[in-house]
């Protein structure tokens, strides 16, 4: 009962404070976190609940608009040399970290030993930050990696080889800058105590209750003439249960909310993915294709003993696997033909490789699953056994579906639902054959999908969770690397991603789509491919 007061007590707590941002005359950004937010220290920005909160507290040398090009941030210019091996950057000296007691309540300027600093230390083993990969690429001498700042407004890079991706790379959150003070200051309490050059900063953080962050007063970005932000704060609540925050937008509590849920599909979609006519007065839908693919993997791996006799290691069996479901009646009916059928390979709509001419991938064929059952030595399914594909409660729907269709050729799937932690943590083990996953994109290149698939790349060391390894795959990835010829090496990426579909390593459902909801009185939110919220531009005007 004292736990029901409590909850009760709590959600009480956040719709007031919603009542009190209404009430004086300071424009306050509302949006709601189901997934919680575990760290504001870049260094662990792997998720987007992170990712988001950190993209207003930091900035780093280059950052990306909503076509994904790449701009400067805190580097006003920089040069490449011609064997694509030295990035030299040329730094803004207008930028100040926020004010904080690590300067005695004032602030300090950015030079370019703070990126030095800020890089070394996520490339730092002590600190296990999971960006160090995007590391591996520059030039290491004994224990020191090549970053080096030739004097305050210079800070240059080396790579060991050329890297085509490299500056889409740095526009990561991984690489914001960081002052070394506010490390020595508070430790591992930084991940509460953030300390950065973004155009808000820290002003309260109740875990699981609310975070607000308000107008950093000496940004260094203008729109016109006006220095960036508009909005005065934002208010982040934790509310866990979807179903809540969707009656929470509708009474107009929160101003944004991203996705769709089982829960209110129906209600806020018509069955064509527009928003519902009755909330037109209400709210806005923004939309565009999004950089995420959504799948389900196979383990294959050919020394690990618990496969030995697993039917999943043989090809035509996953090949029947992929031809054995309906995937554009799935999206009509689950997801409201919310984002696209995947017709083709694992690479998403909107990044170059993607190639829906040369690209061959699975639609439904039931006959042609039969027959591939029968020649794999599993006529109508007979001798397979249960194969078990473990999933998260919030794909459940999408997985039973595709567990009544494959019946119907004689699969039997069981499902096996875990906690969305639990799942990651199996998957990194190794510890399961059979499993739902996602990709979303950390850098505007399919270089960071195929990545997923190089043997050179196995978890827990790197992103190849299948353990798949293919001599031509391999070949065409490490040519792909040294290729500075776009042309050529969209080229590669898209061989490389006909690979990845003939054998079969994953089955992928579908390219997903960015939703946004937003209130009539929210300007300049935007949307890009990766779905990364900016707010810096954003206006709230009462209504």
């Amino acid at each position: 009962m004292k736990r029901i007061f409590f909850i009760y007590l709590s959600f009480f707590m956040i719709l007031s404070c919603h009542r009190h941002d209404d009430n004086n005359n300071k424009q306050v950004f509302r949006y709601n976190e189901s997934a919680g937010i575990t760290s504001l220290d870049p260094a662990f920005t792997k998720d987007q609940s992170n990712i988001w909160a950190c993209n207003q507290l930091y900035n780093g040398l280059v950052q990306l608009d909503d076509a994904l090009k790449i701009k400067p941030c805190i580097a006003c210019k920089w040069i490449i040399s011609d064997d694509g091996k030295t990035y030299t950057f040329t730094l803004r000296n207008d930028v100040w970290f926020h004010k904080n007691a690590i300067f005695k309540d004032s602030c300090r300027r950015v030079v370019a030993q703070d990126f030095v600093y800020s890089f070394n230390r996520i490339v730092d083993e002590k600190n296990a930050s999971p960006g160090a990969w995007i590391f591996n690429y520059v030039k290491k001498n004994k224990e020191n990696y090549a970053f080096r700042a030739i004097n305050d407004s210079i800070f240059e890079i080396q790579l060991k080889q050329a890297f085509p991706p490299f500056l889409g790379l740095l526009s990561m959150l991984y690489c914001a800058v960081i002052p070394y003070e506010a490390i020595a200051y508070y430790g591992k309490d930084f991940r509460k105590n953030p300390v950065g050059t973004g155009p808000f900063q820290l002003k309260l953080w109740k875990e699981g209750v609310k975070l607000v962050l308000q107008k950093n007063e000496k940004y260094f970005e203008f729109d016109g003439n006006h220095r960036l932000p508009y909005l005065d704060a934002i208010s982040i609540t934790f509310i866990i249960d979807k179903q809540s925050v969707f009656l929470e937008f509708v009474k107009g509590n929160i101003d944004f909310m991203s996705g769709i849920d089982a829960s209110y599909k129906d209600e806020l979609l018509t069955v064509n993915g527009e928003l519902n006519p009755k909330y037109k007065n209400k709210f806005q839908l923004i939309s565009q294709p999004y950089l995420n693919t959504e799948y389900l993997a196979f383990l294959i791996d050919t020394v690990d003993a618990k496969l030995k006799n697993n039917p999943l290691k043989i090809k035509a069996v996953r090949q029947a696997i992929n031809y054995g479901f309906d995937r554009v009646k799935m999206m009509r009916y689950l997801r409201n033909n919310i984002g696209s059928p995947a017709l083709y390979g694992f690479i998403p709509k909107g990044l170059q490789g993607f190639d829906t001419v040369k690209l061959k991938g699975y639609d439904y064929q039931p006959d042609k699953s039969r027959k591939l059952l029968a020649e794999a030595g599993f006529p109508n399914g007979e001798g397979l056994g249960d194969i078990t594909l473990s999933t998260t409660a919030s794909y459940l729907d999408l997985c039973k579906y595709i567990q009544n269709q494959l019946a119907e050729l004689g699969l039997k799937i069981k499902i096996d639902v875990n906690p969305p932690a639990t799942l990651r943590e199996m998957i990194a083990k190794s510890k399961i054959p059979f499993f739902r996953g996602s990709w979303i994109a950390d850098y505007p290149d399919a270089e960071n999908y195929l990545s997923l698939f190089y043997s050179g790349n196995f978890c827990p060391a790197g992103p190849n969770y299948t353990h798949f390894s293919n001599k031509e795959f391999d070949k065409l990835y490490l040519k792909s690397q040294n290729e500075i010829n776009d042309t050529v090496r969209y080229n590669y990426y898209t061989r490389m991603d006909q690979i990845i579909t003939n054998e079969a390593v994953v089955v992928v459902l579908y390219y997903d789509q960015v939703l946004r909801f937003v209130q009539n009185n929210i300007h300049g939110l935007g949307s890009n491919p990766m779905n990364l919220l900016t707010l810096k531009k954003v206006k709230k005007i009462r209504l």
